[in-house]
């Protein structure tokens, strides 16, 4: 089933709230759905809209939003070791991660209470905790626009990499994912290596599922704030990754400064940006009617009235206060239209 808006108020499709109009605004179940929409609207500007929690409008949007609305979940292979299960483009993330807890399955623990949908989650590669969702994808399947066909690609050919992902460098513009395939394992692999997550679970009474779960949940509610209530997009900056000799270099005058290293890179260690951000002065910062998070220096909120225009006045502030300080380049996580 398909749906067509014409100038739609998308204050309530975005996650900071920011009240912009679209033109046209599809919503899409299936493959041959896309592909009767392409054919009437043959759109020459078109962006995915899905639970809108990491896109930034900055004015009103002049093509064709296409948001899936198909959730379903379903499990299509099943061992001893593993399952194999399917989530649909539109089923809600925290939902998938929530179930497989309850399951007893491991693999996207780490990654619960993170607000997206599922068909976000691989463009992004969403991760937290020390977790990342390429851990557990095995295919992702998408409608290609320029031959109207279904892609399945393998977890290898996404090129995955920290916050980046094959959907948004090569296929950005010409993939629409549709569904998502998750290998998740019966046996107990607890990933407590980050931050306080492991005192956060010893409280609790030790590494099992739910306690995991429940610990970053609960860390995660003290940090950031709640979209409804404020709107944000969560992080809305990737934590930048610099050369070893760098960190190091500004380590002398930082000592407590947060490192971590990079997959398979020895010479590059990631940075924390909230913590740049913090130390530069920003926590709790506010101009006007945005500002930077009290709790949370990576999050940029509208505490009412903003603008995408005054969010990224905002950022633009606060990456040139991060290269003062620290000699560092920062930049947004969040896609801005």
């Amino acid at each position: 089933m398909k749906r067509i808006y014409s100038n739609i108020n998308i204050a309530d499709r975005n996650s900071f709230g920011v009240k912009q109009q679209a033109a046209t605004l599809a919503e899409f179940e299936t493959a041959d759905d896309l592909r009767d929409l392409f054919m009437t609207l043959k759109p020459t500007e078109w962006y995915v809209l899905g639970a809108g929690n990491n896109t930034l409008f900055t004015q009103d949007y002049h093509g064709v939003l296409f948001t899936p609305i198909c959730g379903n979940r379903t499990i299509i292979e099943s061992t001893d070791d593993h399952i194999i299960v399917r989530a649909e483009a539109a089923h809600d993330w925290d939902t998938l991660v929530g179930w497989s807890v309850q399951e007893g399955l491991w693999g996207i623990e780490n990654l619960s209470a993170i607000p997206s949908s599922v068909g976000a989650a691989p463009v992004q590669n969403i991760g937290a905790y020390g977790a990342e969702a390429k851990d557990a994808i095995t295919v992702v399947e998408y409608f290609d626009t320029q031959s109207m066909e279904v892609v399945r690609l393998s977890n290898k050919e996404c090129h995955f990499a920290y916050r980046e992902s094959i959907f948004k460098q090569e296929l950005k513009g010409r993939a629409i994912i549709l569904a998502v395939e998750f290998k998740l394992s019966r046996h107990a692999q607890p990933n407590l290596g980050y931050g306080d997550v492991i005192s956060e679970v010893e409280a609790r009474g030790g590494a099992t599922l739910r306690n995991i779960r429940e610990a970053i949940c609960a860390i995660r509610s003290r940090k950031l704030p709640d979209p409804k209530v404020l709107g944000n997009a969560g992080s809305f900056f990737k934590n930048p990754i610099v050369d070893r000799t760098v960190a190091e270099a500004l380590r002398v005058n930082h000592p407590d400064m947060p490192c971590y290293e990079v997959a398979g890179d020895q010479s590059r260690v990631k940075l924390a940006a909230g913590w740049l951000i913090d130390r530069a002065g920003l926590k709790g910062y506010r101009d006007g009617c945005v500002g930077v998070h009290e709790r949370q220096a990576l999050v940029l909120v509208n505490h009412g009235g903003a603008t995408g225009g005054d969010v990224m006045r905002l950022a633009h502030f606060v990456c040139m206060r991060v290269k003062e300080n620290f000699g560092i380049d920062i930049s947004p996580e969040v896609n801005v239209l």
